[in-house]
C-alpha cells in the first residue's frame, strides 16, 4: 500500500508539472505573437474566407422481420422460471451515416410460457413390418438435441427424456387403402393472435390408392387434414429503444492513465465514456417497465469513445498602445489610446473560454495643453515718401508730398504674452498681418480729410446699399476746390454684399453605393449574411456653390455638404427556383435491386442574371434516380393443400385412374402472414406455383409407391460428373406378379438446370445523394448488394450468406457536390482624400478585394461612361458628363453577357487553338488544287472521369487558305502492354493528328485470342494463340490449342542467370518470347553474332535435355506436344 501511495503521488506531481509546462508554453507563445500593422507583413494576405460543408445524416436501411422464434428462456445458460420470450430479428442492409443518422430497433420479443432452450428433434425412418410384408410395423426414430439456434448439442442439455427409438406404424396390404405421408406444416396464418382470430397451421395427406374387396377402407375426408394453433402470443411486441449517444466525457477513473506526454510537449487525449438511456417500449402503448423486456437483448448504455481534446481559447497578446500626442493636446480635446488582441482559436470541448475583453481604451496621461499663439502688430510708422515718387514728383524747396508707405513690426506671442518663434504663429494662426501699406503725405494745396467711417449696416434684402462718410479737416474746409463733391466726395455708396449663394449639380451621378455592413463590436468580425451586393442604396452627385457673380465659394455657404444623394436600387439576381423534392416513388423491383425516382418541377424562371435552371425535361421537371433494394422474401406465394384427385372418366363406376387436382395460390406479405394477401404482381412471377397438376388414383390391384423424396444436394461447383439421387419406397405390392416402378432415380448436376451457383451482385455507385433540402455539399454515394443465381434470377441475400461467399464491405462512402459559389468580397477601404484641394472635378474612391472567386454560371457586366482624351499617349482619358456623349453611337451595345467559371468536376471549354498549317488535298504526293484548308479546334477538358459521357465532343472550324503543302499520314503503335497498346495517326511532318489515316488500315489496339486464354498461367501472345508465362511450358492438344501450362523443372534455379541475358534484349512492356516470335536474323557486328551463337547452343541444350521426373504427370490419354517459342526463362 505504501508503494502504491508513492506511485500515486508521483503521478499527481507529474500531471501538475505537465499543466505548469503547458501553461508556461502558452504564455510564451502569447508573448511572441501580437497584432502589428498590416504593412509590416510581406506578400499577399491569407484567404479570409473558405468553403465548408456540413455533413448530412441518413438513416440506415433494414430488412423485413424474420419469423418468430421458439419460446426460450431469457438466459439459456441459467434457465429460471416458467416465463420466456419469443423473438424475431431484422438485419441492417445499409448503415446509417452522419451525426444524426438513426437505426430502428432490430429485435422484438413477446412473453411466452414454458420456455425451452433445448429441444429434441426427431426424424422418422420408413415403416418396417413386424411380420410378413404388410400389417403392423414400426419406424426407427432418430432424435438429436438442438439449441435455439438449430445447432446440434449434447443430449444431456435437453431437459426432457429422449423420445422413444421406435414408433408403431402400419403397412397397407394388397387390398388396403393407401394414404400418403403427412405434408409439412404450413406457415402460420397470422404473425400474432388477437381477440378475433388466432394463428393456425395445417397439414394434409392424400389417398394414393383405393381399397379393394375385403381390404381396409380409406379414412374419411376430415381425417385427411390436421390443424394446430400457432403464434398464439399477443400482438403487443416489446422492444428496447435508445436515446442518442451523449457526448464523450472524461472518466475520472482513467484520466490519469490517459495523460501522456507527446514529443511536442502537449498532453495527448485518451479514452472517454459515452452514455445513453435505454427504455423498454411496448408497441402501440409506449414506455413500460424495463423488466418487461428481455435483459439478454438490452442494448449497452455505456461505451468507450475517443476523448476529444479540450481546446482552450487562444488569443494573441495585446497589440502595442496606439501612440499618444508627443507634445501637447489642443484645447479641451481628450486624447485616447487603444490596443486590441485577436482570437486565434475558439474554445471547444470544455476548454477555457475566450476573454470578454478584446479591445481596451484609455486616456493619454500627462499630456499638457498646447500653447496658443497669436500675432501682435505694432503701430504704423509715419508715412514715408517712396524715393521714386520723390525723384519723379514736383519738388519744392521746403516740402515734399504725395503717396508713400508706412511700416510696422509684427511679432508672435503666446497666450501668456511671451515672445515665441514666428513659425508657431504660422502653424496656428492665420497668415501674418501686412507689414507695409500705402499712405499719402498731403501737399500744401491738397485737401485733407478724416478717415472713412464704417459702412452703414445692410438689410436682409440683396438690393439695398450701404454707405460711409468722411469730413474735411483744417484749412481744407475753407478751400473752394475742396467743396467740390464730385472730385472730393464725402460719402461713398456701394451695393450691399449679397449672402444668397446658388447651388447646382456638377458632374455625373456616382455608382449606386450600398450601406456598410454591420460589425460585431466585440470581435471585429463581419456578421455573416449582412453584407449584400444588391438592394437599396444611395448614389451621390457633386453640388457646386457659387456667389451671385458665378465665382465658386465654400459649399457650406450653400448650406450643403457639397453633394446630394438619392435612393437607388441594384436589382438582385433571382435564381431559378425549383420545388422541393417529391417523395421517393416505390422501388421498381419487388425482388433484389431496382430503381426509385423522385422529381422537382419549375416554380420560377431566373431573371436579373440569376443562376439558370438545370436541364429540364419537356414537363419542366428534373428527376433523380437511385438504386433500391427489396428483399426477395418480402412477398411470397402461399399455397393451400391439393384437393382430392378427380378422375378423368365419364363412367361413374370408374373410381381409379388418371385425374387432376387443384389448389388455391395467393401472394402474401411475409411480415403479416397468410392474412396479409396482396396483389399477385408483387410476388415472383417466374416462381408462381401451379394451381393444377395431374394426379392418379391407383386401383386396388396396382402397386403403390410413396412420393419421391427430395433430390440430394449437388456440389457448389455443379460438376456434371456428380449425380443427384432421389428415392421412394414401396407402400403396397400389386396383386399380380408384375414388378413395381423404380424406387430411385439419378441425374447429372447440370449448371442452370438442376444445379445453380450464386454470387453477390453489386450495383455501380449511385450519384451523390444529398440531404432532403440540400442542392450541394456533402452527400453519400451508395451501392446495393443482391444475390443472383447463375441463370440470372434474383434471389434472397440469405442464399449467398448460406454459402459463406465473400461479402463486399464498403457499401457507402462520402461524396461532395461542389456548390455554385458567389464571390466573397472584402470590406470597403476608407475613402481616399479628394483629388483636388479646391474647386471642381475632385474625386474620392474606395476599393475592396475578391477574397473567394466565383464558381459556376453567372453574368458579366460592364459599365459605360463618357470620357474625353487629349490624344497624347502620356495622358489618360478624363471622365466627363454623360450628356456630352449623348449623340455618339455606341459601337457594341452589349453591356451584359452570360459567363461561366467551371466548378471542380465540370466540363471546361478551352480557347480556340492556333490555325493549323495550310494543307492541300493530295494524291500520291501531288495536288491538283491551288486553294487549301486550315483548321482550328477547341475541346472540353474533363475534370472528373465520371462526367466524360456528359461532356460534348471537340469543336472544329475550317477556312480557305493559299500556299498549302502536301502531307501523308501513317499509323503508329506503341509496344504491347497486357495485350493492349496505343494506336495513333502521325503526319509526315511528325505531328500527331486525329484524322488523315485510313480507318480500314488501323492496327489493332487490343490483342485477343480465340478461344480465350483461361488456363492457369496462360496469356494471349502476339501471334493470337495462347502461350504460357515464364517458368511454364505449353502442353498442346492435337488440334493446336493450349491444353495446360506445365511447370518447367528446375526453372527456379536458372532465373538468376537467365534474366541477366534476357534483360539486354527485352523491350519495355513486352514478354521476351513474344518478341522472339517476330524476330528475323539480320547481319550483325562480331559481338552480335557471338550472342546469337550462344543463344542457339543454349536452346539446343534445353530441347535435348531430359526433364526431371515430376509428381503431377499429365493425363496419359492426351497427346503431348512440347511447343518452344523462344522463352529464355525455360
Amino acid at each position: 500500500m505504501k508503494h502504491l501511495r508513492h506511485v500515486a503521488e508521483d503521478w499527481k506531481n507529474l500531471l501538475i508539472w505537465i499543466k505548469i509546462y503547458r501553461l508556461s508554453k502558452q504564455q510564451v507563445l502569447q508573448r511572441l505573437f501580437r497584432p502589428v500593422d498590416k504593412t509590416l507583413c510581406l506578400g499577399p494576405a491569407p484567404a479570409a474566407s473558405q468553403l465548408c460543408s456540413t455533413p448530412c445524416s441518413t438513416d440506415c436501411v433494414v430488412s423485413s422481420w424474420s419469423a418468430w422464434g421458439l419460446c426460450i428462456h431469457e438466459h439459456c445458460h441459467d434457465p429460471q422460471g416458467r416465463k420466456g420470450f419469443r423473438m424475431r430479428q431484422r438485419q441492417v442492409l445499409m448503415e446509417s451515416m452522419g451525426p444524426a443518422g438513426h437505426c430502428p430497433h432490430l429485435v422484438e420479443s413477446v412473453p411466452c410460457d414454458d420456455p425451452m432452450c433445448y429441444r429434441w428433434l426427431t426424424s422418422e425412418g420408413i415403416c418396417i413390418p413386424d411380420h410378413g410384408k404388410c400389417g403392423l410395423g414400426h419406424r426407427i426414430l432418430k432424435a438429436v438435441c438442438q439449441n435455439d439456434r438449430g445447432e446440434d448439442v449434447s443430449g444431456t442439455l435437453c431437459p426432457a427424456a429422449p423420445p422413444p427409438e421406435r414408433m408403431a406404424c402400419e403397412i397397407p396390404c394388397r387390398m388396403d387403402c393407401v394414404v400418403s405421408e403427412w405434408t409439412e406444416w404450413s406457415s402460420c396464418s397470422q404473425s400474432c393472435s388477437n381477440k378475433n382470430s388466432d394463428g393456425k397451421q395445417t397439414r394434409s395427406r392424400t389417398i394414393l390408392a383405393l381399397a379393394g374387396e375385403g381390404g381396409k377402407p380409406c379414412p374419411p375426408s376430415q381425417a385427411l387434414q390436421e390443424y394446430r394453433s400457432c403464434n398464439d402470443h399477443s400482438c403487443m411486441q416489446l422492444y428496447w429503444e435508445t436515446s442518442p449517444w451523449g457526448p464523450c466525457s472524461e472518466d475520472t477513473l482513467i484520466t490519469a492513465l490517459n495523460a501522456t506526454i507527446g514529443w511536442n510537449g502537449e498532453a495527448t487525449c485518451g479514452v472517454g465514456i459515452q452514455t445513453r438511456k435505454v427504455f423498454c417500449v411496448k408497441s402501440h402503448v409506449g414506455q413500460v417497465m424495463t423488466k418487461r423486456c428481455p435483459d439478454s437483448t438490452r442494448p449497452e448504455t455505456m461505451r468507450p469513445c475517443h476523448l476529444p481534446c479540450k481546446k482552450d481559447c487562444v488569443v494573441t497578446a495585446f497589440s502595442e498602445w496606439t501612440p499618444c500626442p508627443r507634445l501637447c493636446k489642443s484645447g479641451n480635446a481628450t486624447t485616447r489610446q487603444s490596443r486590441y488582441r485577436i482570437i486565434n482559436q475558439e474554445a471547444a470541448n470544455g476548454g477555457r473560454e475566450c476573454p470578454d475583453t478584446l479591445f481596451e481604451e484609455r486616456e493619454c496621461e500627462e499630456v499638457s495643453l498646447c500653447p496658443i499663439y497669436r500675432w501682435r502688430p505694432q503701430k504704423w510708422s509715419p508715412c514715408v515718401l517712396v524715393p521714386e515718387s520723390v525723384r519723379q514728383g514736383i519738388m519744392s524747396t521746403s516740402e515734399a508730398c504725395g503717396k508713400g508707405v508706412q511700416t510696422r513690426a509684427v511679432s508672435c506671442i503666446s497666450d501668456d504674452n511671451e515672445s515665441a518663434e514666428m513659425a508657431e504663429c504660422l502653424k496656428q494662426a492665420n497668415s501674418m498681418p501686412p507689414l507695409v501699406q500705402e499712405c499719402t503725405v498731403p501737399c500744401r494745396d491738397d485737401c485733407t480729410f478724416t478717415a472713412w467711417s464704417k459702412f452703414t449696416p445692410c438689410s436682409t434684402n440683396c438690393e439695398t446699399t450701404r454707405s460711409r462718410r468722411r469730413q474735411l479737416t483744417g484749412k481744407s474746409r475753407k478751400k473752394e476746390k475742396c467743396q467740390d463733391a464730385d472730385i472730393y466726395p464725402l460719402v461713398e455708396t456701394e451695393p450691399c454684399p449679397c449672402d444668397v449663394f446658388t447651388s447646382q449639380p456638377y458632374g455625373n451621378w456616382s455608382d449606386c453605393i450600398l450601406p456598410e455592413s454591420r460589425r460585431d463590436p466585440q470581435r471585429g468580425l463581419r456578421v455573416q449574411g449582412d453584407s449584400k451586393q444588391c438592394g437599396q442604396g444611395v448614389r451621390l452627385q457633386a453640388r457646386a456653390c457659387s456667389d451671385k457673380s458665378g465665382r465658386p465659394v465654400d459649399p457650406s455657404l450653400c448650406g450643403s455638404s457639397g453633394y446630394i444623394q438619392e435612393d437607388c436600387v441594384i436589382p438582385c439576381p433571382f435564381d431559378c427556383k425549383l420545388s422541393d423534392w417529391s417523395s421517393w416513388g416505390s422501388c421498381s423491383s419487388s425482388c433484389g435491386i431496382g430503381v426509385r425516382i423522385r422529381s422537382k418541377w419549375l416554380k420560377e424562371k431566373p431573371y436579373n442574371g440569376g443562376r439558370p435552371c438545370p436541364k429540364l425535361d419537356l414537363k419542366n421537371q428534373v428527376h433523380e434516380a437511385v438504386p433500391c433494394y427489396s428483399e426477395c422474401n418480402q412477398y411470397s406465394w402461399v399455397v393451400e393443400h391439393w384437393s382430392p384427385c378427380r378422375i378423368h372418366s365419364e363412367l361413374r363406376s370408374l373410381r381409379c385412374g388418371g385425374g387432376t387436382q387443384s389448389r388455391k395460390v395467393r401472394c402474401v406479405n411475409t411480415a403479416v402472414g397468410e392474412a396479409g394477401a396482396v396483389n399477385t404482381s408483387l410476388c415472383d412471377q417466374d416462381g408462381i406455383p401451379p394451381e393444377t397438376q395431374p394426379c392418379s388414383l391407383l386401383c386396388p390391384s396396382e402397386c403403390v409407391m410413396s412420393t419421391w423424396g427430395p433430390w440430394s444436394q449437388c456440389p457448389q461447383s455443379c460438376d456434371p460428373h456428380t449425380m443427384q439421387r432421389r428415392t421412394r419406397h414401396l407402400l403396397r405390392p400389386s396383386l399380380s406378379s408384375r414388378t413395381c416402378a423404380e424406387d430411385s432415380q439419378v441425374r447429372p448436376c447440370l449448371l442452370n438446370e438442376n444445379c445453380f451457383q450464386f454470387q453477390y451482385n453489386l450495383t455501380d455507385w449511385s450519384t451523390c445523394q444529398l440531404h432532403e433540402n440540400a442542392t450541394c455539399g456533402q452527400g453519400v454515394r451508395t451501392r446495393l448488394l443482391s444475390c443472383v443465381r447463375s441463370d440470372g434470377k434474383r434471389v434472397g441475400v440469405d442464399q449467398c450468406e448460406q454459402r459463406n461467399l465473400e461479402k463486399p464491405q464498403r457499401m457507402s462512402l462520402h461524396c461532395l457536390v461542389e456548390c455554385v459559389v458567389n464571390y466573397q468580397l472584402s470590406e470597403w477601404t476608407a475613402w481616399t482624400e479628394c483629388s483636388q484641394t479646391c474647386g471642381r472635378g475632385g474625386r474620392m474612391s474606395r476599393t475592396r478585394f475578391i477574397m473567394l472567386p466565383t464558381q459556376g454560371e453567372g453574368v458579366q457586366v460592364r459599365s459605360l461612361s463618357c470620357v474625353v482624351h487629349s490624344g497624347s499617349i502620356s495622358d489618360s482619358a478624363v471622365r466627363v458628363q454623360e450628356a456630352q456623349c449623348k449623340d455618339m453611337p455606341f459601337p457594341d451595345g452589349i453591356l451584359k453577357q452570360l459567363c461561366s467559371v467551371p466548378c471542380p468536376g465540370d466540363c471546361h471549354l478551352t480557347e480556340w487553338s492556333e490555325w493549323s498549317a495550310c494543307e492541300l488535298t493530295c494524291v500520291d504526293g501531288r495536288s491538283f488544287e491551288t486553294v487549301g484548308r486550315q483548321s482550328r479546334s477547341r475541346t472540353f477538358i474533363i475534370q472528373s472521369f465520371e462526367n466524360q459521357d456528359s461532356c460534348p465532343q471537340q469543336v472544329l472550324e475550317t477556312r480557305s487558305c493559299t500556299g498549302g503543302k502536301c502531307y501523308h499520314y501513317t499509323w503508329k503503335a506503341s509496344l504491347w502492354n497486357n495485350n493492349e497498346r496505343t494506336v495513333w495517326c502521325q503526319r509526315s511532318d511528325g505531328i500527331n493528328v486525329t484524322g488523315g489515316c485510313s480507318p480500314q488500315a488501323r492496327p489493332a489496339a487490343i490483342r485477343q485470342c480465340n478461344p480465350a486464354c483461361r488456363k492457369p498461367f496462360s496469356y494471349c501472345t502476339q501471334g493470337g494463340i495462347c502461350g504460357c508465362e515464364k517458368g511454364y511450358t505449353e502442353i498442346m492438344r492435337s488440334n493446336g490449342f493450349l491444353d495446360y501450362c506445365m511447370k518447367v523443372p528446375g526453372s527456379e534455379d536458372k532465373k538468376a542467370h537467365v534474366k541477366i541475358l534476357a534483360g539486354k534484349n527485352r523491350p519495355v512492356n513486352s514478354k521476351i518470347h513474344d518478341i522472339f516470335k517476330g524476330w528475323s536474323l539480320q547481319p550483325l557486328d562480331p559481338g552480335g553474332g557471338f550472342l546469337i551463337m550462344i543463344f542457339l547452343v543454349f536452346t539446343s541444350y534445353l530441347v535435348c535435355k531430359k526433364p526431371k521426373p515430376h509428381q503431377s504427370t499429365p493425363p496419359q490419354q492426351k497427346p503431348l506436344t512440347l511447343a518452344y517459342d523462344g522463352d529464355l526463362d525455360m
